[in-house]
């Protein structure tokens, strides 16, 4: 099984993740410490039913241009 997770960048440079098939949400300062996090939430959430044998990060940019 594989999860997915949204990824968005805040304002401040930090990155919050939102799980797409779960209620899993969590945030990082950086893009190691997210990673770490997304790792922990999952290992919490599923502490007591199979894990996911893989999770991806889905880093989704939002930009806008001025015209």
């Amino acid at each position: 099984m594989e999860i997915v997770f949204s990824i968005n960048q805040e304002g401040d440079g930090g990155f919050v993740a939102e799980c797409l098939s779960h209620d899993i949400f969590t945030q990082g300062d950086d893009w190691d410490q997210l990673r770490k996090n997304v790792q922990e939430a999952v290992s919490a959430y599923f502490f007591d039913q199979p894990k996911p044998s893989r999770v991806r990060l889905h880093l989704v940019r939002d930009e806008v241009l001025v015209c």
